[in-house]
């Protein structure tokens, strides 16, 4: 982005990911805000705190969202576990949305959108949090602008998943979906990501998501397999994590430096 175009805020993110920009993330592996911090600051439009994968616990993501927000950069948190409390207590945190792993119904789609929206669901109100500036915004004020900017993204990554989708999709309020290669990888037993099934099924969750004009994020291995997946419609990509960004980093420096060791 040149220095005459000012980055878009990351409550614009929900607004950007619907409209089908192209869109740069990382997962966040470390519990603390530095990376987060960092990365924000190099023009990453997204993160993803990952309590799934990583020890992340209530006060860890709020810390990494208070980095997030402080980098200009969208936190978005893949929950361990898409129960109501749990959802609630990371929006209440600030985050820009939420990714939720093994949505493999439309039952658990409406169930996750339910406790993420306050009109049409029923999300736990309070705008004391950091997501109702401490008490800055009234009662409506703080519904109608979560309402408007919380982002909602199920992840398909199991394969009784594939015969719901169009019922997934036309959840209300489901603002995407996610294509997870990797569970899908396992769940078929296949040899990779890029198995003939796994991409069929990445092809197939794509067709779904264009046929409910809803966007599709997924992780690649770069710019090239980015282009890849462009093609079939995806426009949200999370490239790597913080850990996996600072391993290739030191991999490399090692490498350089083993001429001069020898």
């Amino acid at each position: 982005m040149s220095d005459s175009q000012p980055r878009p805020h990351p409550n614009q993110f929900r607004k950007r990911f619907m409209n089908g920009e192209t869109l740069l993330g990382t997962f966040i592996k470390t519990p603390t805000g530095h990376a987060t911090e960092i990365l924000g600051s190099l023009g990453f439009d997204f993160v993803v705190i990952d309590e799934e994968h990583a020890p992340f616990d209530r006060v860890t993501i709020d810390q990494t969202l208070l980095a997030a927000r402080a980098a200009g950069t969208a936190g978005i948190v893949r929950v361990s576990d898409p129960t109501p409390s749990k959802l609630l207590s990371v929006l209440d945190d600030g985050a820009i949305g939420v990714l939720v792993p093994h949505v493999s119904s439309a039952e658990r789609a409406r169930a996750v959108v339910d406790a993420c929206r306050y009109r049409g669901g029923h999300r736990g109100f309070s705008n004391s949090p950091r997501a109702g500036g401490y008490g800055e915004l009234g009662i409506w004020p703080h519904v109608d602008h979560a309402d408007a900017t919380v982002t909602v993204i199920a992840m398909i990554e199991d394969p009784e998943a594939l015969d719901q989708l169009d019922e997934i999709l036309a959840t209300p309020g489901l603002d995407g979906v996610f294509i997870g290669r990797g569970d899908l990888t396992v769940a078929f037993g296949a040899p990779g990501i890029d198995a003939p099934e796994v991409i069929a099924a990445a092809e197939k969750i794509a067709a779904a998501a264009k046929r409910a004009n809803k966007p599709v994020c997924m992780m690649v291995a770069g710019a090239a397999d980015a282009t890849r997946f462009q093609a079939i419609g995806a426009s949200a990509f999370i490239v790597s994590s913080d850990q996996g960004l600072m391993r290739q980093a030191a991999a490399k420096l090692v490498g350089d430096f083993a001429a001069l060791k020898a």
